[in-house]
């Protein structure tokens, strides 16, 4: 099997995997989204809520919140001295205190050490009005997405079949190549020294709209 990374990203990646099997990049995926530890959210402790919203739904909504996971620092809990008690050692701990009006985001969560600053500070979780505040603390574990869905580690992994289009110069007219570039949904065809090209193979999602165009 080989493993070309087309590309890398903090929050995406996109692989091209040759020389296997389509039932053994499948186990992959489901690999992916069950058997890979990730820390989230586990418990809520509300120590003061007027906002609009019952604490079972803010408690869910914290349990979304990407957290950075460290699997050198992290132990599961089940596995951990401790007994699972929970001790710094797989246990993450977060506060959150906010009263003024306006929303509360996922980054006023306040972890006991920096290294565990959440992923992306920008998501809401309650907007609070006058006279409101929400005052809570969490525990965070190591978890798989076998248990549940906040401990995925990735969203929505997909494969497909990489693209082979063969194209007969011969049979193609400058009519016919017209036709073939407008049907294209994803726009990959062109005109090149009145030949008809692909521009960019990895986009093509095998619709095969260029195939009924140019019969």
């Amino acid at each position: 099997m080989k493993v070309e990374i087309s590309q890398l990203k903090d929050n995406y990646a996109k692989l091209i995997i040759s020389d296997t099997k389509p039932y053994f990049v499948n186990a992959l995926r489901r690999t992916m989204l069950s058997d890979i530890p990730k820390l989230a959210i586990e418990n809520v402790i509300v120590y003061d809520n007027t906002s609009p919203l019952f604490d079972e739904i803010i408690a869910h909504r914290l349990s979304m919140i990407p957290l950075p996971t460290d699997l050198k620092l992290l132990v599961p809990r089940e596995e951990c001295s401790c007994g699972g008690k929970g001790c710094p050692n797989c246990t993450v701990r977060y506060t959150l205190s906010k009263e003024e009006p306006g929303v509360v985001y996922s980054g006023d969560l306040q972890p006991e050490n920096d290294h565990w600053k959440v992923v992306d500070p920008n998501i809401p979780i309650v907007e609070l009005f006058e006279g409101q505040r929400l005052i809570l603390e969490v525990e965070a574990i190591l978890g798989k997405g076998r248990e549940h869905a906040k401990w995925q580690v990735v969203q929505a992994p997909a494969y497909k079949y990489y693209p082979i289009i063969e194209i007969d110069q011969k049979k193609l007219d400058k009519d016919s190549r017209k036709k073939c570039i407008e049907a294209c949904p994803k726009k990959i065809l062109a005109e090149k020294d009145s030949k008809l090209v692909v521009t960019d193979i990895e986009k093509c999602s095998l619709c095969m709209s260029c195939v009924e165009a140019c019969e």
